[in-house]
């Protein structure tokens, strides 16, 4: 039996990798098909702390990969399907259909931005479409760009990204925002932002990059083209825990609860990054969490 195994490979899983098999625990990764999570869908990263001419998101991952190797982590390439918690011996099910058991268990898969399922949206996904203004807003200084939704998130984004583009226009399918009323009046009396009601985006278009977007009125059925630099998606996330079944307490959004820091509902389970978080969602704050979830499990498995 392992003393830790570790479900998720971005920057949460993989510092605690780091940790525990520099502790000696000799913890294994489960790393997914598309392992390294979200930055491995992202081009330049400038706010990752250590890297000041930046770092493009796959080099990041590989290094954080690299380090937790050196350090004698084993990267299992699968999937996990289940899992059960409900002994002291932790089941992990992968895909192949081979079970692996710990003695704990740190869960770090992360969340996936919720997307339209437009034209164009993946074709240029990290080429000037985003799910994260505080990561690439800094990219569109004197630039038009678009954000979609009507949430706190998407008035958040709307104010943040208006410090750097020339002009910001919030694309909401309704008539009124469901955001508070304190975010909506920040966002409408900032002359930089101009809100397209009863507005839905059908397409992105461009060559190489984002250039346009193909808008049509939910009430008339009229369309138009508007020019832009980038567009924002901010319609919700989805956090990757189906897997777990009711082997752990969720939210009523999907998110591991973490009952005191990052312990789980299950004794020797421990949560890190997206998976938990649901608002913050950046690299560095899934890293700091990995470390947390690493010095946690290795103090729990000192006492058992």
């Amino acid at each position: 039996m392992l003393d830790v195994s570790i479900i998720g490979s971005g920057p949460a899983g993989l510092t605690a990798a780091i940790y525990l098999s520099r502790a000696d625990l000799k913890p294994i990764v489960f790393m997914g098909l598309e392992y390294g999570g979200q930055l491995m869908s992202t081009t330049e990263v400038e706010n990752f702390p250590g890297f000041p001419e930046g770092i493009m998101g796959p080099d990041l991952m590989q290094k954080m990969i690299k380090q937790a190797e050196k350090f004698g982590t084993k990267l299992i390439y699968e999937t996990v399907e289940s899992v059960d918690f409900s002994k002291d011996e932790k089941f992990v099910t992968t895909s192949s259909g081979k079970s692996y058991s710990s003695k704990s268990v740190i869960i770090a898969t992360g969340a996936s931005a919720a997307k339209l399922g437009v034209a164009g949206e993946s074709e240029f996904w990290g080429k000037g479409v985003s799910c994260c203004a505080t990561c690439d807003g800094a990219f569109y200084r004197n630039k038009v760009v678009a954000v979609i939704g009507g949430g706190d998130t998407a008035m958040e984004d709307s104010t943040f990204l208006a410090k750097f583009a020339d002009q910001v226009y919030i694309i909401h399918r309704r008539d009124s925002f469901r955001a508070s009323k304190a975010m909506q009046n920040e966002v409408m009396n900032n002359p930089k932002i101009k809100v397209f009601w009863n507005t839905v985006m059908t397409e992105i278009k461009g060559s190489g990059k984002v250039e346009s977007v193909i808008l049509s009125d939910t009430q008339t059925g009229t369309r138009r083209e508007l020019k832009l630099d980038g567009v924002f998606l901010a319609i919700g996330h989805n956090p990757t825990t189906s897997f777990l079944g009711k082997a752990l307490e969720l939210d009523g959004s999907g998110y591991i609860i973490a009952k005191e820091n990052t312990k789980t509902s299950a004794d020797g389970v421990f949560v890190a990054g997206d998976v938990r978080d649901s608002r913050y969602r950046q690299a560095i704050t899934a890293a700091g969490m990995g470390c947390m979830a690493a010095l946690d499990c290795e103090k729990w498995i000192a006492s058992h």
